[in-house]
């Protein structure tokens, strides 16, 4: 009996040992990295920045699967159909995190519950821009003007729902202005036209307008962040200006299905974390003028359903509505 007792602690002591062996071998295979946008684009150019950073001390490759479309709930449709162990992993932004729960009426998730928050990647900060040929150089004239001509003056955004387009309902609400929206596919195609004079103004992420702004193509009056962006030190703040509410951007982080394992949750924002240190990613970050907001898996949940909030009531003020 004494013999069977201990051959049977034996094969136990040898299976937890096994097991943890299992647990401590995170990862064991490639990691799918969801884009929930085209390839090319600011998110993307992060997502494969960050990735590659990540990739030579995470031990596996880090595969990038770009599935644009429906205010990003294609791209969560995929991850919701992932196994939560760990090995597939989505770059989320206003949409997803923000915005969708209060302007779909059948979102067939909730973002307080149904994703594992693994860490917040930082924002992009959106600025005030206008045509160079625009009668306004001031916030304070680009008021007046609008008030006085409010049906000569619509407002470009890279689609209906993204951060831009909520920017300036926004700042059309604390502004008291009466701008139309014209919504296009994507920031590249809203820019051009912004640049060309077709439409008047947007608000722009620094990711894909900061090269308009050096080059004087497209002028800012004013950043919607609330100090001063580096990459745009001599623009002020909306604050500044009068305007104290007027604070947006596009929120980035990284999430998971619900029920990831701790050990991959830890790992993945230890990993995040090493890759924003990194020169390349540093020096693409000052290019974007894109500011890092690391922290804890905790740290993001509770600024995400904190600023999810927010933007339940401007997004209910403003009437919009994607279903």
């Amino acid at each position: 009996m004494n013999r069977f007792v201990r051959a049977l602690g034996a094969c136990l002591a040898l299976a937890a040992a096994g097991a943890a062996v299992a647990q401590g071998a995170y990862p064991s295979q490639p990691l799918k990295w969801i884009v929930p946008y085209v390839a090319g684009g600011g998110t993307d150019n992060l997502a494969r920045s960050l990735a590659d950073a990540m990739q030579p001390s995470f031990g596996q490759p880090i595969l990038i699967d770009n599935r644009p479309g429906a205010s990003t709930n294609i791209g969560v449709a995929a991850l919701m159909q992932a196994k939560p162990d760990g090995y597939t992993i989505m770059q989320a932004e206003n949409a997803a995190l923000l915005f969708n729960e209060h302007m779909f009426a059948k979102l067939p998730y909730k973002p307080a519950s149904d994703f594992t928050y693994i860490g917040a990647i930082g924002r992009f900060p959106v600025a005030l821009a206008v045509t160079p040929n625009f009668p306004a150089k001031t916030v304070a004239e680009f008021v007046s003007y609008v008030k006085a001509n409010p049906d000569k003056v619509s407002y470009a955004s890279p689609g209906n729902g993204s951060p831009h387009h909520m920017a300036m309902e926004l700042f059309k609400q604390k502004a008291g202005l009466t701008i139309a929206h014209v919504p296009y596919k994507g920031a590249a195609p809203a820019m051009t036209d912004v640049v060309s004079g077709q439409v008047g103004t947007m608000m722009l992420d620094l990711a894909s307008g900061l090269q308009f702004i050096k080059s004087g193509k497209v002028r800012v009056l004013a950043i919607a962040l609330p100090q001063r962006a580096a990459a745009l030190p001599d623009v002020p703040t909306f604050a500044e200006l009068g305007y104290p509410d007027v604070n947006a951007y596009a929120f980035h982080g990284l999430i998971g299905p619900a029920g990831m394992p701790k050990e991959a949750v830890d790992r993945i924002n230890a990993e995040l974390h090493k890759a924003m240190q990194a020169p390349k990613v540093v020096r693409l970050f000052a290019d974007f003028g894109f500011e890092a907001m690391p922290g804890t898996p905790q740290d993001f949940y509770k600024t995400a359903r904190a600023e999810s909030e927010r933007w339940g009531k401007i997004i209910q003020a403003a009437g919009v509505k994607l279903d």
